[in-house]
């Protein structure tokens, strides 16, 4: 509990009063940002603040980066986020869909968090997928590094390492096992062919479901002798 405490005591000193700012390096056919209430079509370059909230379309992806916490966000074809929601310490809040946090490793005790339903994600160095479904449940696949899982039904953090996942819900306390076979193939820090970096098997830049090569069928041999 101490842990816990201390994490929110830095947090709260640290994201007090300093908005965040947030920057669009890719944005691929349909993503909506709103800001002040106002909705528009996000444009790569296009900056972004704390409070704002982006929205990807079907088969629609978008790239964010904030220099000032040296974070990357991956965001998938059908997901909401809100940035810099108001929690102390929270860089981004994942409503529903899909994202790919990349952290790089700083020095100091500031604290970078996701935040989802049910937990908070707290890392220093490290990447990993956070996908929520339209109930709210999580899953976390942690492929570089450690995320620490704070949650209310959760006396201490829970550490995921990478190799890791964790899966979790409103209700519902978070675990730590192996990543299923059918995750690990698409570990950002491995090479991977064609850059597919999608669980499901989507192109993430929004090209659909790639489907695996058909073999050709080979031409009919020429008749032989005569009729």
């Amino acid at each position: 509990m101490k842990i816990f405490i201390s994490f929110l005591a830095i947090a709260a000193v640290s994201g007090a009063g300093q908005p965040i700012d947030y920057h669009f390096a890719q944005v691929k056919r349909s993503v909506m940002l709103t800001t002040a209430g106002q909705q528009q079509n996000a444009t790569a370059g296009q900056h972004a603040k704390s409070g704002d909230k982006v929205q990807t379309g079907w088969l629609s992806y978008a790239l964010i980066a904030s220099e000032q916490y040296r974070a990357k966000f991956e965001i998938f074809s059908s997901t909401q986020v809100q940035l810099a929601e108001g929690t102390p310490g929270v860089l981004l809040s994942v409503e529903r869909g899909r994202i790919r946090a990349m952290f790089d490793k700083i020095t100091g005790s500031e604290p970078r968090v996701v935040k989802t339903p049910g937990a908070m994600l707290a890392v220093r160095g490290t990447q990993f997928d956070v996908d929520v479904d339209s109930a709210g449940r999580t899953t976390v696949d942690v492929f570089e590094g450690t995320v620490e899982v704070r949650s209310d039904m959760l006396r201490e953090p829970l550490l995921v390492h990478a190799g890791q996942q964790s899966i979790y819900g409103r209700r519902e306390r978070p675990d730590a096992h192996p990543m299923p076979e059918s995750h690990r193939r698409n570990d950002p820090t491995q090479p991977r062919p064609d850059g597919v970096r999608d669980p499901r098997g989507n192109d993430p830049h929004g090209g659909g479901q790639r489907q695996p090569p058909q073999p050709r069928t080979p031409p009919p041999a020429p008749p032989t002798g005569h009729h």
